[in-house]
């Protein structure tokens, strides 16, 4: 797993162990469908005015990884977060590798992994400033931390 606030540029290989190895840390988690019938997204904003797209950063394709870090009730949790961009900064994948402390925990940052790449995929990274996905509010803290770190290791 990626340490704190670390950032690097990776290969497909890479990025499947380092998955791999941080979903085989995760236990107790529920059975994330059953309980609330799949994910489903509240609420993803952020999209740029128009005069501003022009402003955009370019970004370098490739696949990017950042690590992410939030506050729950339960204390500090992580995720681990996988961007694929093109060329100029589209988001062809994305991925969320959960990092939780306790079952309650796992449920959410579950529901916002299987949730986020219906809402990030086909869009600019500049564009992303996701708040809440499948209900999980604070999961999107810790995703936006660790796209911060996407971006700027992937600005040209």
């Amino acid at each position: 797993m990626l340490a704190p606030r670390t950032t690097r540029r990776l290969t497909r290989t890479a990025a499947i162990a380092g998955v791999l190895g941080a979903a085989a840390t995760i236990t107790g988690c529920a059975p994330l469908d059953a309980l609330t019938g799949g994910p489903r997204v509240e609420r993803l904003d952020g999209g740029i005015p128009a005069a501003q797209a022009a402003e955009r950063a370019s970004y370098a394709a490739g696949l990017y990884a950042g690590n992410g870090t939030y506050t729950s009730p339960n204390g500090r949790e992580n995720i681990v977060v996988f961007v694929t961009l093109a060329d100029g900064g589209v988001v062809t994948d994305v991925s969320v590798t959960p990092g939780a402390n306790n079952p309650t925990v796992a449920f959410y940052q579950g529901q916002f992994a299987e949730g986020i790449a219906a809402e990030a995929v086909g869009r600019h990274v500049d564009e992303l400033n996701v708040t809440r996905v499948a209900g999980s509010s604070l999961t999107s803290g810790g995703f936006r931390e660790a796209l911060e770190q996407i971006r700027a290791e992937a600005r040209l």
